[in-house]
């Protein structure tokens, strides 16, 4: 019936639940308007985001598909991506795997964010994910997202796992470690033995070791010197998920395209879950990726891309006494500060005197706050006036 003038107005209920943080790179809204007003403007440093050309074997693929991608994709990828992932990964690793152990991803973000979720409908015991204590955000906010407890690992003085120092009450409870080598945000990366190690730890304690390996195109020694990658996979698939994508190796963000490959069994049942959730490649997208997993001769021209602009932007960065303290692996550096400023310190100096916009180190977890990361995803314009601009600062 109806209400007189005098009712109480009804009122929606506060959540009580999950109420989702700023999303990390919003957080320096004030650092890159600082930037901005520097004469040319701000050179963003802060994402990792490519900017070098697509392959040209991967456009003229996905023009080719396109008329004929009238039809639903395959959610677990079409047989030429899941073989072309195949064999790459033999190719680059000399890890034999078989196409039926490959499960396409859109991108590898939403694979990270997800897979805590899909893992624990499988094994509800497990309520605990375990992460790098300096790493991408995305692996704590998963274990959030799926309601589960997301617990830092240490990491040593060299930005390495430190296992040894996780609490065994917390292994008990651990249903996903995750490692991510080369690292984002650090550079560093595992040997082939510290990786073997890492998977045998998880592993024993019947924990899922999900290895990120999205740069693993990009591991460099300490002269700047291309040198072969690592995979999870070189300790054996039972239990492990390589986690891989074309975003960075084929500067192909924006078309969004990985795969997840490892333990045939967790693939397989992954793939099942995607099925019923949707997660679905297009098929344009699919054929391109195919085609750049394809070919090696792009990638290696973006290798050495990315070690000119680490040679170049390295000591122009010393000079205003800022150091890079991390490994030499990936296309990012991870600074401290001969001043003694904090990540925050650093990028505030950086967009007032060099118009960079860099991330400081807390965004990736609160042991990385003394440093900032730069991403050298930066086209040669825009590195030269960088690099005027910080020798000038120097002068």
């Amino acid at each position: 019936m109806p209400h007189g003038g005098g009712g109480a107005r009804y009122a929606p209920p506060v959540p009580s639940g999950f109420v989702p943080p700023p999303y990390p790179q919003d957080r320096l809204a004030s650092l890159k308007a600082i930037a901005e007003a520097l004469p040319g403007g701000c050179v963003d440093a802060s994402v990792g985001t490519p900017v070098d050309p697509m392959p040209e074997v991967a456009v003229a693929a996905m023009a080719a598909a396109t008329p004929g991608a009238t039809g639903y994709p395959a959610s677990i990828g079409s047989p030429g991506y899941r073989e072309a992932a195949a064999d790459w990964v033999g190719r680059r690793f000399g890890v034999t795997v078989e196409p039926g152990g490959v499960t396409a991803c859109i991108g590898t973000k939403e694979l990270v964010a997800s897979l805590p979720q899909h893992l624990h409908l499988r094994d509800p015991s497990r309520d605990t994910v375990l992460y790098p204590a300096v790493s991408y955000p995305t692996y704590a906010m998963g274990a959030t997202l799926a309601g589960l407890r997301a617990v830092p690992v240490p990491v040593g003085p060299d930005w390495h796992l430190d296992l040894a120092a996780v609490d065994p009450a917390d292994a008990d409870r651990a249903l996903l470690l995750w490692l991510n080598d080369p690292a984002n945000p650090t550079g560093a990366c595992a040997t082939r033995a510290e990786m073997v190690a890492n998977v045998d730890w998880g592993r024993e304690r019947g924990i899922v070791v999900a290895s990120d390996e999205c740069y693993a195109e990009f591991t460099y020694d300490d002269t700047g010197t291309p040198t072969d990658p690592v995979t999870g996979l070189h300790a054996g698939l039972d239990g492990v998920l390589a986690v891989h994508s074309l975003s960075k190796r084929s500067n192909l963000a924006g078309l969004r395209a990985g795969f997840v490959v490892g333990d045939p069994d967790l693939v397989r049942y992954l793939g099942e879950v995607r099925k019923h959730a949707g997660f679905m490649i297009p098929s344009p997208v699919q054929a391109a990726a195919a085609a750049a997993l394809g070919d090696d001769a792009h990638v290696a021209e973006q290798r050495e891309r990315y070690a000119a602009r680490r040679a170049r932007l390295t000591p122009a960065l010393a000079a205003i006494d800022l150091e890079s303290v991390g490994g030499p692996s990936t296309f990012y550096l991870w600074l401290a500060s001969r001043r003694g400023e904090d990540g925050w310190q650093i990028a505030d100096r950086l967009a007032r005197t060099a118009g960079l916009l860099a991330a400081p180190g807390d965004l990736y977890g609160p042991a990385g706050a003394a440093n900032a990361r730069i991403a050298l995803s930066l086209r040669d314009t825009d590195l030269d006036l960088v690099v005027d601009r910080l020798a000038a600062v120097a002068a």
